[in-house]
């Protein structure tokens, strides 16, 4: 069994160790996503070369493929990726919502046709801790139901209270000593729903509690401000995870309001499209003004692509499409976001969060919202058809 120790606080923000049979992950921690048992453009050595010993990987698309029997025939999923770190792995809930038009569900679970070649199947409970269970990861999640941020109260609590059933019947078929499973609160953007959804969940024997449903279209405000109401009643001996954000911002925000664990796309798949993260905020590799930029994409990083390139060579290979484009890009901006993480961590254990959070946003200059949530609303239309 997987053990949770909290080491400090400073204010709400906290500091702990996540003890797994792949090792021990200090928290805070973003975990990088590997939806495909892959974080894109990287080899496993890389990812932990940056200072990440925790992803994320994602059950629904390993059923589809290459299969969960054929990644447990290689003995599990970490020896089938060659990753010795610990690995999370969502059961599929999001996945089921963001892909909606090939869905349905009902209090037994998810019908699906399958993205890749039309095939009809069906995710429920059992089967996603099951799966969980075979491909052998460290924390597994219960099946939930994730609505849009915009529906209304009714369709809301139907969610919620599924979400509720389903967690109780992935508890009882939950088997393996060597892996937690954490449940997930709903209750979308309603407060009092949010409050009787981790009531009704803190209850019941889990391991951890993430905390679902949110960044998905939403003002970050109301993001936060569901993070504060939800972690206040949290049991402050379990890890605490929210699910599916981590811009910088976005994470010093939310560790400020007690939250452990990260996992987020977006690092990864901005640098893919030459938007690199700096002191100062995102800059876009493919502009001019970097053609003729003799330093590296943000000076005074030690990350392999700033020690060895300058920011013309990077805005060249993007230009030119080179594949180096990509790995070079998701090694600095998974160094960026490992390196703020360790140093939001020290600050915790030196007692000074506050005035570490307060320095860095104020150098920091986040995207645009109204940008943001534009890029957001694009972002999830696209999954409707493709996966990121």
């Amino acid at each position: 069994m997987n053990e949770f120790k909290l080491v400090k606080t400073s204010g709400t923000a906290r500091a702990g160790e996540l003890i797994t049979k792949h090792g021990t992950v200090t928290t805070p921690v973003l975990c990088p996503v590997g939806t495909q048992a892959s974080i894109k453009a990287l080899t496993p050595q890389d990812v932990t070369n940056v200072g990440m010993n925790m992803i994320l990987s994602n059950t629904y698309h390993l059923y589809l493929r290459p299969g969960i029997d054929i990644i447990e025939k290689m003995g599990g999923l970490h020896k089938f990726m060659g990753w010795n770190g610990a690995i999370l792995t969502d059961s599929g809930g999001y996945q089921v919502f963001s892909l909606s038009n090939l869905s349905k569900i009902n209090d037994e679970g998810v019908t699906f046709k399958s993205h890749i070649d039309g095939s009809t199947h069906t995710l429920t409970p059992e089967l996603a801790v099951k799966y969980q269970e075979s491909l052998g990861s460290d924390i597994a999640m219960v099946l939930d139901q994730c609505v849009a941020h915009d529906a209304d109260r009714a369709e809301v609590w139907a969610a919620m209270v599924r979400t509720h059933q389903w967690a109780q019947r992935c508890l009882r078929a939950h088997k393996s000593e060597a892996q937690s499973l954490y449940a997930i609160i709903q209750g979308g953007i309603y407060p009092e729903l949010r409050k009787e959804s981790a009531s009704f969940l803190t209850q019941l024997p889990f391991d951890g509690f993430a905390i679902g449903g949110l960044s998905i279209g939403e003002a970050k405000q109301t993001t936060f401000d569901i993070t504060q109401t939800v972690t206040a009643l949290l049991p402050a001996d379990k890890p605490r995870y929210l699910m599916g954000v981590g811009a910088p911002e976005d994470i010093l925000e939310c560790v400020d309001r007690g939250i452990d664990i990260f996992d987020c796309a977006l690092p990864t798949r901005v640098a893919r499209n030459g938007a690199l993260y700096t002191q100062s905020g995102r800059i876009d590799i493919l502009n001019a003004t970097y053609k003729k930029q003799e330093s590296p994409i943000n000076p005074g990083c030690e990350c392999y692509t700033c020690r060895n390139f300058s920011a013309a060579y990077l805005h060249h290979l993007f230009r030119s499409k080179e594949l180096l484009a990509y790995r070079l890009a998701t090694i600095h901006n998974l160094f960026f976001m490992s390196d703020l993480i360790k140093s939001t961590r020290q600050s915790i254990l030196d007692g000074n969060f506050s005035s570490f959070k307060n320095a860095f946003l104020e150098q920091y200059h986040p995207t645009n919202e109204t940008t943001r949530l534009s890029q957001k609303k694009k972002w999830l239309a696209s999954r409707e058809n493709i996966v990121h």
